[in-house]
């Protein structure tokens, strides 16, 4: 999709955009359901990379301590709780630059995919860069989806990782797509980038081929030690015109509302459902940052008449 069609699409009236984005998903989706994922941090900080939103990245001086790799069967607990409260996919996520064929930490990260995928959950990983080789394995091991944020527009990324470029994220992505794993890929508001940003992020999106299996929208939080911890909270209403306009470019992705949930209010939160948002992370913790509780989302999506979304059988049936 063309940016200048973004745009004329985010411009227009606000109740008009949140219809269209409601109409979109209608015509998608079954009424009313939400997917429900758990993301968990099998390894937590020490990061070689700059990235200015991350409070595990090693140069900043933060309150998250570096700690080892989770062994498979404290992962595995993590992992049946979290079917046990309705999630239909487990997220896993390490602090590092990537990853490489035959190094011992990643031979340890298959071995504990293989474990979990035996759960009947849809299976994603984190892992930051790979290639083609390393995305096959992942595949082999029962991962489903394999998360890489494009994070920002190209021409404002610089600007928040110096690291490894805009480019190199989406090298990975390729090599995701050609190994035959669904793309979980969005971005990060609230970073100090333009409206017109958010939307040049969203142009490289809807342009992947094929298209982003589901796309996460996080709001800043902005943490304590990183260079962006003066941000200030995201605007509610620009957030829910970007749900409305990823909906309709990408009728048929997931729209995961994720980070920065713990200062929407229930309302904010609705009206992001109402436009086209599908997913949420459920559970009481992101990465390193807090998440709403099982028990106040079970109760924010009684009341509005929202119940859990169920996998795809055609994507089960690869899990068995």
């Amino acid at each position: 999709m063309h940016l200048s069609e973004l745009k004329a699409l985010y411009d227009l009236p606000f109740f008009d955009l949140i219809q269209r984005g409601r109409d979109a998903y209608l015509k998608n989706w079954s009424n009313n359901e939400v997917q429900l994922c758990t993301l968990l941090s099998i390894k937590t900080g020490g990061c070689s990379e700059d990235c200015g939103y991350c409070a595990q990245s090693a140069r900043y001086k933060t309150d998250v301590k570096a700690e080892k790799l989770m062994e498979t069967e404290a992962v595995l607990e993590v992992a049946r709780r979290a079917r046990e409260n309705g999630s239909t996919r487990f997220c896993m996520g390490a602090a590092w630059k990537g990853v490489r064929d035959g190094d011992a930490k990643f031979e340890q990260v298959l071995g504990t995919i293989r474990e979990v995928s035996k759960l009947g959950m849809e299976v994603c990983v984190t892992l930051g860069q790979l290639t083609l080789n390393e995305a096959r394995k992942l595949k082999e091991a029962g991962v489903t989806a394999y998360n890489h944020n494009i994070d920002t527009s190209p021409e404002f990324y610089p600007e928040i990782v110096t690291t490894h470029t805009f480019q190199d994220r989406v090298n990975t992505i390729a090599a995701v797509q050609q190994a035959g794993i669904d793309v979980c890929c969005g971005g990060i508001i609230g970073m100090g980038e333009t409206e017109l940003d958010r939307l040049k992020m969203l142009e490289v999106l809807t342009n992947f081929d094929p298209a982003p299996e589901s796309v996460p929208i996080n709001c800043l939080m902005a943490m304590p030690g990183t260079p962006l911890e003066d941000q200030p909270p995201v605007d509610i209403f620009p957030l829910v015109r970007l749900i409305a306009v990823t909906r309709i470019a990408l009728p048929r992705a997931k729209v995961r509302l994720s980070a920065g949930r713990t200062r929407l209010s229930r309302e904010g939160q609705a009206l992001c459902f109402f436009a086209g948002a599908n997913s949420i992370f459920y559970g009481d913790k992101l990465l390193t940052a807090k998440n709403p509780g099982v028990n106040e989302d079970r109760n924010l999506l009684a009341e509005l008449d929202l119940i859990p979304q169920q996998p795809h059988a055609d994507r089960m049936a690869c899990l068995t």
